[in-house]
């Protein structure tokens, strides 16, 4: 299995932007289809994007399409999340996850980093 570390969450207003970054160990990354997941308080954790192994494919779930993008960067070993146009509603611990493909990442990954806080005042 590989090892995901997330970065880049913290506190932004309504309307701004931030960048996730997961870090994955190990030489077979590039195996893996990778996606993000969030939880907010007192919910379940649900499915935000995913990507396939080379880039070429993506998934969204339907209240970030248009504002948050997903992209990896193979070399070096990373899957990004940029988000755009936040809501108070993407508050949440976002987590990092891997899966052997884009289907297996959205529905039961095989690995999960331990999630960065994002939140969003209003």
């Amino acid at each position: 299995q590989v090892q995901l570390v997330e970065s880049g969450g913290g506190l932004v207003q309504a309307g701004g932007s931030l960048r996730l970054s997961c870090a994955a160990s190990g030489r077979t990354f590039s195996r893996y289809a990778m996606g993000w997941f969030r939880q907010a308080p007192g919910k379940e954790r649900e499915f935000v994007a995913a990507i396939s192994t080379t880039g070429s494919i993506t998934r969204y779930t339907d209240s970030v399409k248009g504002r948050f993008t997903i992209s990896r960067d193979n070399a070096k070993n990373t899957v990004y999340l940029q988000m755009s146009s936040l809501k108070p509603e993407d508050t949440a611990v976002y987590y990092c996850a891997a899966g052997d493909g884009i289907v297996v990442v959205t529905q039961a990954p095989n690995s999960w980093g331990q999630g960065t806080q994002v939140t969003v005042s209003s």
